[in-house]
C-alpha cells in the first residue's frame, strides 16, 4: 500500500496493514484504438473491465484491467491473488453474487474466507452491507477524467492511471 495509504489507515484508527478486502469491477467504454477490449452483455458496454480490490476504508489494494467479456468470477481470482501477494495479512474478502464457485474455490486454496453479499429482495433502493465501500472507491475514480472513459491503448496504462488517481485522492485526505 502506498505510504500515504498506511498513514491514512492509521489516522482512521486502524492497523497499517489490511486484514479484510472487498472486490468488484466496472465496465468502461474504450476508445477505438484500444487493445484487448470485449463486450459485456450484462451492461451492454464494449470496452474493458476495471477490477479492483480495496480494504474496508476504500484504499485500493490491487487493480487489474481486462476485456469486458471475461467473467468476474474468473478474473477476480487474479485480482485477489495479487492483493494477497502484496498484503499477506488479508484473512477474508467480500464480493457480490458474481464471485461464486470458481472464485470461492481459488480463495479457499489461499486460505481466505469469502463472504458473498446477496442482493436484498425488497422494494426500492437499499445499501448493501460492506459493498458500498468499494462502490465509493469507484465513485472517487469517476472524478478523474482519464479513468471515466478508457482512452488508453494499453491496459497497463489504465492500471497506472487508477493508482495515480487514487494517490491523489489519498493526498487530499491527509
Amino acid at each position: 500500500m502506498f505510504i500515504v495509504g498506511k498513514k491514512s489507515r492509521i489516522a482512521m484508527g486502524k492497523e497499517p496493514e489490511p486484514t479484510y478486502g472487498l472486490i468488484d469491477s466496472r465496465s468502461v467504454k474504450t476508445a477505438y484504438a484500444a487493445k484487448e477490449r470485449g463486450y459485456d452483455g450484462g451492461k451492454k458496454v464494449k470496452g474493458r473491465k476495471q477490477h479492483i480490490a480495496t480494504d474496508t476504508s476504500g484504499h485500493i489494494l490491487n487493480v487489474k484491467v481486462h476485456p469486458a467479456n471475461i467473467n468476474d468470477g474468473k478474473a477476480g481470482g487474479a485480482v485477489a491473488r495479487g492483493a494477497y501477494a502484496k498484503y499477506p495479512t488479508l484473512m477474508g474478502i467480500c464480493g457480490d453474487a458474481a464471485y461464486r464457485k470458481t472464485f470461492e474455490e481459488e480463495m479457499k486454496e489461499l486460505g481466505l474466507t469469502v463472504d458473498i453479499i446477496e442482493r436484498l429482495q425488497c422494494m426500492g433502493w437499499t445499501i448493501l452491507p460492506k459493498r458500498w465501500r468499494v462502490e465509493r472507491t469507484f465513485a472517487w475514480m469517476g472524478g478523474s477524467r482519464r479513468i471515466a472513459k478508457d482512452y488508453e491503448i494499453n491496459p497497463c496504462t489504465v492500471e497506472s492511471m487508477i493508482y495515480i488517481s487514487h494517490a491523489a485522492t489519498l493526498l487530499k485526505r491527509i
